[in-house]
């Protein structure tokens, strides 16, 4: 699901939702990573001298320094045409190793999504130290399982508000 608003009951119950999409995307990650192996040592005898293969390899390598090679990558060839068709709003690829650069890609957002997944479970641990409790429903929206807004809505008729209030105030004006 690309966007959704979920209801959790506790800040331990989104950290925990959290750590699973991480797991998820460590584990497609690892295998599309085996699987750019897999196809990169079967291309070796027949294209290893290829420079689109020394560049894939070096990539997988060092990804790194391969995001700003990655992204030029598949535009143009030395012969000045397209490896990549545009048709209506998806790419068509017929070279052989069309296969390696959408399994690099993926291999690449997935990373970047690990670290925004990360970046954001830290920002919760962060809420937990500001004292938010269990008394409260997190209605948060979400985009590709990111967490990018919250809403706190108290539980039971339960006030929530002077404490979180407070807590701000005084984190603010100790920062100025």
């Amino acid at each position: 699901m690309v966007t959704e608003i979920r209801y959790f009951h506790s800040l331990k119950e989104l950290s925990e939702n959290l750590e699973e999409e991480i797991s998820f995307c460590k584990t497609a990650g690892e295998e599309y990573g085996q699987r750019l192996g897999s196809l990169l040592r079967e291309k070796e005898t027949t294209h290893g001298d290829e420079d689109w293969f020394k560049e894939l390899s070096g990539l997988q390598k060092t990804s790194k320094e391969g995001k700003s090679k990655a992204k030029n990558k598949g535009k143009k060839n030395k012969g000045g045409k397209s490896d990549w068709i545009q048709f209506k709003d998806i790419m068509i690829s017929k070279e052989e190793y069309g296969e390696a650069q959408i399994l690099f890609d993926a291999i690449e957002y997935l990373k970047d999504r690990i670290t925004q997944l990360e970046k954001v479970k830290g920002n919760i641990e962060d809420l937990k130290r500001l004292g938010l409790g269990e008394n409260i429903v997190y209605i948060t929206y979400l985009r590709e399982g990111i967490p990018e807004k919250i809403v706190l809505n108290k539980k039971n008729g339960e006030e929530f508000g002077k404490k979180f209030e407070f807590l701000a105030t005084i984190s603010l004006s100790t920062a100025s």
